[in-house]
């Protein structure tokens, strides 16, 4: 049996006194050529009630460097972030795909970093929020990508190389994804294992995991007083290749968490 991953350090995140409504999303991979989803977030900044915002990860299909949005798509989203962070207050944690997310992005849309993993004070909640990446420990090959990738020194040779260069390297990872998932399907991805959630949680003092990353979003019962919640990913515009329609949030109020179905409200 693989020993279960330890909890890599510890953030802490107090709810502001004014927060009454908190939203937590992630996977919604933005990307230009999928319109539909990035319109229905855009409408989310805009109309949610949500005091404070949680992206847990993934919020781009690809981030290759900052200097990625003074232009296009990017830059779109930067300015809609930016609006809505005169609002609310909005935090953002790194996912597999954003990784290379950096300050000077964070500053320009008026974001705030949120660790991974980082557990959240919500009256009498103790919520630990994480991507859920560090979690799939049965994935080793993606674990070892995962190490090098974010290693400063990988990540100061990849953001050295010119913009071009670096869209490029992108794409071709990205390609070889899709092939994967074409070949293989989204099932035989390795999930998030339950020991090492368990030990998360009461190495954190938490009952309740919170996170991303599987695109697999259901609730699952860590014995008799754990859980953990696994957050939707964000898909409007493949209806005609069978893919279902999703665009949820994850509710939180003092009263519990309610999961918030924004697709039966996207335009046709």
């Amino acid at each position: 049996m693989r020993e279960p991953a330890a909890l890599p350090g510890l953030h802490a995140l107090q709810a502001g006194a004014d927060w009454r409504c908190v939203d937590l999303l992630s996977d919604l991979h933005l990307q230009a050529d999928l319109p539909r989803t990035a319109a229905a977030f855009h409408r989310y900044l805009q109309h949610t009630p949500a005091d404070a915002v949680l992206i847990l990860g993934d919020l781009f299909e690809v981030w290759v460097g900052d200097d990625a949005a003074d232009a296009g798509f990017e830059a779109q989203c930067a300015q809609w972030l930016h609006e809505a962070a005169q609002r609310r207050w909005i935090g953002f944690m790194a996912g597999n795909r954003d990784f290379l997310v950096g300050p000077e992005f964070l500053a320009r849309c008026g974001l705030h970093a949120l660790p991974d993993p980082t557990v959240l004070a919500f009256g009498t909640q103790r919520l630990l929020l994480t991507h859920g990446d560090a979690l799939c420990i049965d994935d080793v090959e993606y674990q070892q990508f995962r190490a090098q990738v974010r290693s400063p020194e990988w990540q100061t040779r990849f953001l050295a190389q010119p913009l071009a260069e670096r869209r490029k390297i992108a794409a071709h990872l990205r390609q070889a994804s899709e092939q994967k998932k074409r070949n293989e399907g989204l099932e035989s991805y390795a999930d998030v294992d339950d020991t090492s959630a368990r030990r998360w949680l009461e190495d954190a003092e938490a009952a309740t995991l919170i996170h991303g990353h599987t695109h697999r979003p259901a609730s699952h019962r860590l014995g008799a007083d754990k859980s953990r919640h696994v957050l939707s990913d964000w898909d409007l515009d493949n209806a005609a290749s069978g893919h279902p329609q999703r665009a949820e949030v994850l509710r939180l109020t003092q009263q519990g968490m309610t999961r918030v179905d924004l697709a039966l409200a996207a335009p046709a």
